[in-house]
This record gives structure tokens, sequence and C-alpha cells, in this order.
């Protein structure tokens, strides 16, 4: 593609790697366009945060195609992962270490079936305090890290299908099927309260966006790759 394509706009489909943020994706793929194309601007941006221990589909768009971002964001969702029960975490995922253990003796593949009707169709969910959402002009995982509590509003969202697809050694793997603004964090750490225990969120990975698929994207190497070849090795 040319200097122009990017500009006029494009959409592109990445698999986004494991402890990288939306944010460093985003600039990686910025600044290898500069590089190539010697410009000193363009506008590059993504369709929806993914935390840095989830992978997975993220939209990134290029110049004029940055208008339809909040079109992307609002589509609906796919994610698989693995929900770990008998254990909850402050930001109900592999960032903050286990804080509470609990039995899980009486769990079973049919008590699991049966708990995830609680959670399809509209539900209340609060946002996990690790979390991106500003509240008095600051981000709530800043607030987090400081020891600092605040009170979380409870949001509506929309779960059209969650299935349990394999259940073994406390591990749940599940697919969801949900609405922008949905935390699989929260439903991590509320599926473990509904089942009389305790669970967080230790993998995750985004599928689908709307009709873009995972399986379409590429990874940001093979990105930077196709464009040039040789800035491969450079970094911002």
């Amino acid at each position: 593609m040319t200097e122009e394509d990017y500009k006029n706009g494009q959409v592109l489909l990445i698999d986004k790697p494991l402890t990288w943020t939306s944010f460093q994706a985003v600039n990686k793929i910025r600044w290898h366009i500069k590089q190539q194309f010697k410009i000193k601007k363009i506008k590059v941006g993504h369709a929806g945060t993914l935390d840095p221990l989830a992978t997975g589909l993220l939209i990134i768009c290029t110049g004029k195609q940055t208008k339809e971002i909040n079109t992307y964001q609002g589509q609906i969702k796919e994610y698989t992962g693995v929900f770990t029960i008998g254990a909850t975490t402050p930001s109900y995922d592999l960032e903050t270490e286990i804080d509470k253990i609990y039995s899980t003796e009486h769990i079973t593949k049919e008590l699991l079936q049966h708990t995830t009707k609680q959670f399809i169709g509209e539900i209340q969910q609060k946002p996990p305090i690790f979390s991106a959402i500003k509240k008095d002009g600051k981000r709530l995982y800043e607030l987090a890290r400081k020891g600092e509590t605040t009170e979380i509003k409870a949001r509506t969202v929309t779960v059209s299908e969650f299935e349990i697809t394999k259940f073994a050694a406390n591990e749940v793997h599940f697919r969801i099927v949900c609405s922008k603004g949905t935390y699989i964090r929260s439903i991590a750490y509320d599926f473990g309260i509904a089942l009389n225990s305790g669970a967080h969120l230790s993998v995750l990975r985004r599928t689908k966006i709307g009709d873009f698929h995972v399986d379409d994207a590429v990874s940001i190497e093979a990105f930077i790759n196709n464009l040039n070849p040789d800035f491969l090795n450079k970094e911002p």
C-alpha cells in the first residue's frame, strides 16, 4: 500500500500479543508507517482496548478511517478464555496475586452449565477497580495501584452467548459473545460468587468484533515485515 492509502484510511486487523498494551501496538504501527513513507504525522487509533494480559483481535484504523472507530467499538464482540475456579485476585485476573482461596469440591459440570444461564441477557456488572475507566480525571487502575478505594457504579451490559467448552482441574474454558463495555474479568469474578466459590480470569483472547475475525488478523511483526522488511529490527 502507498502513503495515500494509509492517509485515506485503512482498517488493519492485528493479533495483539500477550503483555502488550493496545497503545503500544498503535504506537508501533504508527512509527513504522511514518518511517516507511518519511512523513511527520498520520492518524492511527484502535477500536477497543485489549488488556495487556489479553491477546487477539485489535482493530487499528489509519487516516480518515479513524472517524469510524466509534462504529467499530460499538459492535458485538466474541471472546474465548479460561476462568480459574477456587481463587480470586484484586484485579480479577493475573495482574495481581491471589488474595483468597475458596472450596471447589461442590462444583460440577452441571452446576457450571446451570450457572451460565444467570449471565445471559442484560446483566448488571461493576467494572474492575483495575480498569482504564476514568473517575474524577484519573484512571481507576491508577487509584487501585496506590491502594486507594473508590465506589464504582454498576452498568448494564448484554451477554448474548455464554458457553462452557471444557472443564478440568478447576479451569473453566469458555466462549462469550457480548456487547461493548462488557468486562470479562468482572464476569469471571461474579461467576465465582454465583458458584458459591471464587474465580478469576487466567486466559483471554478476543476472537471477533462484528464481522471481523482474528483468523484474518496478522501479528505486528508480520505487518511491519509486509510494510518494509528493512524496518523489522528497528525500534521506536
